[in-house]
Order: structure tokens, then sequence, then C-alpha cells
């Protein structure tokens, strides 16, 4: 199934100041969410972000909340799943977005759980690779496997990216490969392992 830019939204789950010092790649992981942000911004794609514990966690990491607009929707929640947070749920079922884009921190418990908890609701959850991080490598890439064993799918910015495009003609996708597509391609992709 391909990713469907009037179906489809970018969850960032707990990005957060006072998580991204111990978590590892966590400078690669803000980069590539903050870039794919961007384009779903160009597609008016909708962006949501969650924090938990702001007033323990810090709130979201000022280079990925400097890259969005301020009219992005912010989901505070103490839950690990955001799935259990009333003002989400509303949120993603007044949407009716039944694709979801998921990456943040860390991997192995907050994206973990509300991607399950998407799951649950009978929605199509897709891990971005890159962005889904946790302190250690090994519980991002063990997070991801149980994802994909729960009937989620495993992809990258740049997948995301095109398939949300969908087409190489056209003014959108002149604009977007000028300003964002381009400058990035020379860049190395290291996914996790």
């Amino acid at each position: 199934m391909l990713i469907d830019p009037s179906r489809s939204a970018l969850l960032v789950v707990d990005v957060q100041t006072g998580l991204m010092p111990v978590i590892e790649r966590a400078d690669q992981a803000v980069t590539e969410i903050a870039w794919l942000a961007a384009v779903a911004e160009h597609l008016a794609v909708p962006v949501w972000l969650t924090e938990q514990y702001p007033e323990g966690l810090g709130p979201t990491e000022p280079r990925l909340r400097d890259a969005l607009p301020q009219t992005v929707p912010v989901f505070i929640k103490q839950h690990f799943d955001a799935c259990r947070a009333a003002d989400f749920v509303a949120h993603l079922e007044a949407s009716e977005r039944r694709q979801i884009v998921i990456a943040g921190a860390e991997a192995h418990i907050c994206v973990l759980q509300t991607a399950l908890g998407l799951r649950q609701r009978g929605l199509e959850v897709f891990w971005l690779v890159e962005g889904c991080v946790s302190r250690r490598l090994d519980e991002a890439k063990l997070a991801r496997e149980r994802l994909l064993q729960a009937g989620g799918v495993a992809v990258s910015a740049d997948m995301v990216a095109y398939e949300w495009l969908e087409t190489c003609s056209g003014e959108t996708f002149r604009e977007i490969h000028r300003r964002l597509l381009k400058p990035r391609a020379g860049r190395p992709l290291r996914l996790a392992p």
C-alpha cells in the first residue's frame, strides 16, 4: 500500500529537550523528522506532536519546533501510549486520517506503545526508521520488529516524501524538489540497524 497524502499524517512522539542528549543518533533523527515535516507542510499533510510530561522532560526540541508552523498541535500526555490521551484520540478521529507515519523517542517505549495503540484502532502505521530512536540502537530495532509483527510498515523519509508527491510533474514537485529534495540528495542516509 502506498502512503496517500490525503489520508495520512505525521505523528512526532516526544522529541523533547530532556531526552535528546541521551538518545543515540538524536541529531540525525531530528534532522530527518524536520525535513519530512517540511515536505508534509508543503503538501498539506498534518503534523502532530506529543510531549510526555514536559515539566520533567522539557518541551519539543527547538530545532524541530522551529521548523514547524506554530499552529501544529501539541498533545501533552502522561501515558506512554498517546492513544490513551482523550484530546489526542478526539483529534485523530476528527481528522479522519487512517495512515500515520510515526517517529520519535523513545522508540521502544512511547513510540512503540503509541504505534500499537494506533494499530489496535485499525490504522495503518508507518515506522520512520531513521526517525524512531532510543538510548540504545538495539531497543529501537527491537521496537521496529515488534511493530512489523503487529502489521506496521518500516519506511524511510525518502519513501514517504516520494509517495506523498506521487508524480514528478507539476509545480508542486518542482518547488519541493528545488527547496527540499535536491539540497538533501547529497547527504548520506544512515538507517538504524
